[in-house]
């Protein structure tokens, strides 16, 4: 299997990495192993996490990877299909140049708007064309996605 990961600049890693595990039924890695070894031989100070959910997280990162892919016990970190959300300084500016089409199946695009509405996701319009229909929707943080 060809592993891949797909890295999106933001403001809030945790709250994304939230967000798209949900939407896509990816589960956000824990990492947790990993910290503590780091923390135990003095590697990284307390300064490098926060607490998420009740556990020490990356401060500046978080990742959410699909659940039947592989995973590396020693750190947490998904060997297949992730998202990997890091911390940035300056907001987002204009138009993705790339971004996330959710498939959500014949009959249910009206079904998964309306839970990637709960889950926090922006309806920005509706597409009807001869090639198809779909919904372009923003995540928590404005990032542009289609739901088709």
């Amino acid at each position: 299997m060809l592993g891949w990961k797909l890295v999106v600049d933001c403001a809030d890693p945790h709250r994304q990495a939230d967000f798209w595990g949900a939407a896509l039924g990816y589960e956000v890695e824990d990492h947790g192993v990993l910290i503590e070894r780091l923390l135990g031989s003095g590697a990284i100070g307390e300064d490098f996490l926060m607490e998420h959910h009740g556990r020490r997280v990356w401060r500046h990162a978080a990742a959410a990877r699909h659940p039947q892919d592989p995973v590396e016990e020693s750190s947490g970190t998904g060997l297949g299909r992730r998202l990997l959300f890091l911390r940035v300084p300056e907001p987002k500016e204009g138009k993705n140049r790339l971004h996330i089409d959710v498939h959500a199946g014949p009959g249910r695009r009206t079904e998964t708007v309306a839970r990637l509405t709960e889950l926090g996701a922006a309806v920005i319009r509706r597409v009807k064309e001869p090639g198809g229909e779909w919904t372009v929707m923003a995540d928590p943080e404005g990032n542009e996605f289609c739901v088709a």
